[in-house]
């Protein structure tokens, strides 16, 4: 099978592999698309602790269910997968944690991933897809699932307002989320003109965070005063983390769903001084994961946030579109069948 394999820091080939075996409790999966992940680009870069090459890369896809012995899914049936890879046996997977396991592994890092024609996952972790998903959707549940668990695990309640940092996949999915679940009074923030260009196409409105004056006196002209009850940092980049307390409300939430590759320093006084919440999420339960793979059907805005489809052959392009400056990259998809 033909198959993208990370050979060592920005070294990808394309290579002819063996069709995974899939093992006891395993079901193989013909991959139809898959998306480049924050999490592969990391690992291209030779940042990830776990991921050693060679290695076949990749978690979030769509694909043809090539197994029998899937409970409720008959073989032929179009599909995604919940990625993680829980021990079952740790203190958090035994509160019903699973999703932040001690050892918490994932496909395409700590095994082969999507990036190949075939791909073996474990039978519980089979999700379908609805008819009216197309490929490149299911591909997409993924990082919308990220934006579902971020919403329900930390409480999120309808009505109130919030600010956006950061235009990305993960800052558009929690926008189009916060749409979904009932948010009227939301702003994005974003450096990047491609970017800002897109959340604004999708009915959002977009500021750039250099250009609007001091953050804290910006966000209480916009709220009557209070400034916002929710600020989710979805950019992971210093400059913003210098002004999410400058954002947020008295007694607000900062939400931190982006993933820092620098540590990152906060005037705590300004948190302490508002008594704000600083929380964070991480990845998603099983049953966010399958809500998402609802509601990415129910705004056509969602499969707009996937800007680039490329065959498998053009594997060194997707990493060079989304590592380039100014190439208005946001989601990139490959397609293998």
């Amino acid at each position: 099978m033909k198959a993208i394999v990370y050979e060592g820091p920005s070294q990808l080939a394309v290579r002819d592999l063996p069709r995974p075996e899939p093992k006891e409790g395993w079901a193989l999966v013909k991959v139809l698309c898959t998306g480049i992940c924050g999490t592969d680009l990391h690992i291209y870069q030779g940042l990830h602790p776990r991921a050693k090459a060679p290695l076949v890369m990749g978690h979030e896809f769509s694909g043809i269910l090539e197994s029998d012995g899937v409970p409720g899914i008959a073989k032929g049936s179009r599909v995604t997968v919940y990625p993680l890879l829980s021990c079952g046996r740790c203190t958090p997977c035994r509160e019903g944690n699973g999703h932040v396991c001690n050892t918490l592994g994932l496909l395409g890092i700590d095994c082969d991933g999507s990036f190949a024609e075939y791909v073996q996952a474990p039978v519980e972790s089979i999700v379908p897809l609805a008819d009216h998903i197309s490929d490149e959707l299911g591909a997409f549940v993924e990082p919308a699932a990220v934006a579902v668990h971020a919403l329900r695990e930390r409480g999120y309640t309808p009505g109130d307002n919030a600010v956006v940092f950061g235009c990305g996949t993960i800052g558009m999915v929690i926008a189009l989320t916060l749409r979904v679940f009932g948010c009227q009074d939301l702003l994005m923030m974003e450096t990047d003109p491609a970017r800002a260009q897109m959340a604004r196409d999708m009915g959002f409105e977009v500021q750039d965070p250099a250009k609007v004056g001091n953050m804290g006196d910006y966000c209480r002209s916009r709220t009557g005063g209070d400034g916002y009850d929710w600020v989710f940092d979805c950019a992971g980049v210093q400059p913003v983390a210098d002004v999410l307390l400058d954002a947020v409300k008295v007694k607000g939430r900062i939400l931190v769903v982006a993933s820092y590759s620098k540590p990152a320093a906060m005037p705590f006084f300004y948190g302490m001084a508002k008594e704000a919440e600083i929380l964070f999420t991480r990845v998603y339960r099983f049953k966010d994961f399958a809500l998402a793979a609802q509601i990415v059907g129910a705004d056509p805005n969602y499969e707009k946030v996937i800007t680039h489809v490329l065959a498998a052959d053009e594997a060194q392009k997707g990493f060079d579109l989304l590592t380039t400056k100014g190439t208005g990259a946001v989601k990139v998809l490959y397609r293998f069948s």
